[in-house]
């Protein structure tokens, strides 16, 4: 009888992968400022490379001021050349508030490889995307960046009806730190607004910042992986440790999940932050929210942004546009399961 092999990367991520590691650099022993100006210079020269093309969708850009902390961008995408018209009534166009991932301390909205897939996934599904901006670590650290990006949410949410979009058919999602900011904004219009927030799409989200649900990365020993994951938790959140159980910092360790929106979230079989993502699925539908999670076999923690070099990537594509397009539909009036808490 065949035993199971031990995991490994898919023979598309992994050709992938090579074909891009000669063109990088390595970020060993670089302080935070010079690992985003290599991150920032290898995003372009990447997206040549896998041919990463921004589609021409209609865009808008805002600055908005966020009390107590940096003003923060923000792009909104329609998806097609023109600007729908305002609607005062009735469905408008679904609406994704997204924010980007880069371990807080890099990769921004003007990214190519961002930028083209905000421009694709509005264009393919059919909704407005709401690319918010936040500020990098360490230079600004943890509660600026959740207030950040829930200052843009609620802007979306205001002016979702002067965007040609709905207020009743909002949705939020992220990217690794991303997806903590989204589910932190997710718990904070709960706490603080509780306006009507249909979806929550989560991708290889980071969201426990004690580090307990993380695994080492293949090839990285563990007391070296451990040591990296700590400087990024120490530049975002500083050195007070009971900050990393600040339920802002670390949704998964939110006292309570109740009454959080509808939840998909993505993980990879060979991330790091696999566990966060799969623990806070089990945590949601013990709290009688719904969830699904999916895992992606043989990728990593960035192979979902390899499409059409890729299947995986590219399926996972069109799972995420099938789930953004249910947002046109009325939604499924799930019951409360028995002993949900």
């Amino acid at each position: 009888m065949k035993s199971f092999r031990k995991p490994r990367l898919d023979a598309f991520a992994a050709a992938v992968e090579a074909r891009l590691k000669p063109l990088q650099t390595a970020p060993q022993g670089k302080t935070a400022q010079q690992r985003r100006a290599d991150a920032a210079a290898f995003d372009p020269i990447m997206s040549r490379e896998l041919g990463i093309e921004p589609i021409d969708v209609a865009t808008e850009e805002h600055t908005l001021p966020v009390p107590g902390h940096p003003d923060v961008r923000l792009r909104v995408y329609w998806p097609t050349t023109e600007r729908p018209a305002a609607t005062t009534e009735g469905p408008g166009l679904p609406v994704l508030v997204y924010f980007f991932g880069g371990g807080f301390e890099i990769a921004g909205i003007d990214w190519v490889s961002w930028d083209a897939r905000f421009r694709e996934r509005a264009h393919d599904a059919g909704v407005i995307v709401v690319a918010g901006e936040y500020s990098h670590a360490p230079e600004v650290k943890f509660p600026a960046q959740p207030e950040q990006c829930w200052t843009v949410f609620e802007w979306a949410a205001e002016h979702a009806r002067e965007l040609g979009g709905d207020p009743e058919r909002m949705a939020l999602g992220g990217g690794s730190a991303g997806g903590n900011l989204a589910t932190a904004t997710a718990l904070m219009n709960r706490d603080r607004a509780n306006r009507p927030v249909r979806l929550l799409l989560l991708e290889v989200p980071l969201l426990d910042m004690t580090m307990r649900h993380m695994a080492s990365q293949p090839g990285i020993p563990a007391f070296l992986f451990r040591k990296l994951a700590g400087t990024i938790v120490t530049q975002y959140l500083g050195k007070t440790t009971a900050l990393r159980r600040n339920p802002y910092a670390s949704p998964l360790l939110a006292p309570s999940l109740a009454g959080m929106p509808q939840t998909v979230i993505y993980t990879a079989e060979l991330d790091a932050l696999r566990g966060d993502g799969e623990a806070f699925a089990r945590a949601l539908g013990e709290a009688g929210v719904p969830v699904s999670c999916i895992r992606l076999i043989g990728q990593n923690h960035g192979s979902a942004g390899y499409q059409r070099h890729s299947a995986t990537a590219d399926h996972l594509h069109r799972d995420i546009v099938a789930t953004l397009r249910t947002l046109h539909d009325q939604p499924v009036p799930y019951p409360t399961p028995g002993g949900a808490r």
